[in-house]
């Protein structure tokens, strides 16, 4: 596989990803999410071993976060097939809702299907450092989250209590 590939899929695999199909009820929301930029630095102990940046952005499509906005940027830790997040902060916009939430542990799995990495899924924790208005009910809350690719660069994001 191509580095650029790789890089792109890792970072759709870490981005705070979000689980496809029917809603939980215990679901908060959920976003489609693109990767806007990333950066790929060896860690140069061996190969396959890398530290990824990446920003993103998301559209809310459900609960919560239905037409918010999010900018973000994430870290993790690539090892071979699976990473581990060191740090993500992700700013949430409504017209009347603004909330910030800031990473407190997750982790990721290239997803394979017919040979070729399709993305990644992630899962983890985050928590909400401040909200307001129509997010306020998320402040000081910790919540988990889930993410599964929808293509290249792409994924679904998705926070449940």
């Amino acid at each position: 596989m191509t580095q650029p590939l790789l890089v792109t899929v890792l970072c759709s695999a870490f981005s705070l990803i979000g689980m496809s199909g029917t809603a939980l009820a215990d679901t908060i929301g959920r976003y489609d999410c693109t990767t806007m930029a990333t950066a790929r630095e060896p860690v140069g102990d061996r190969n396959e071993h890398d530290i990824i940046s990446f920003q993103y952005t998301c559209r809310g499509v459900d609960g919560l976060f239905k037409d918010a906005i999010v900018t973000a940027i994430s870290v993790a830790e690539r090892d071979n097939e699976e990473g581990t997040y060191l740090a993500s902060f992700g700013l949430h916009r409504l017209p009347d809702g603004f909330a910030a939430e800031q990473l407190l542990e997750g982790i990721g799995y290239i997803v394979i299907e017919d040979d070729k990495a399709v993305g990644v899924e992630a899962y983890g924790k985050t928590s909400f450092k401040f909200a307001s208005g129509t997010l306020e009910s998320l402040a000081e809350r910790t919540v988990k989250f889930a993410a599964t690719p929808t293509g290249t660069g792409r994924f679904k994001l998705e926070f449940t209590d």
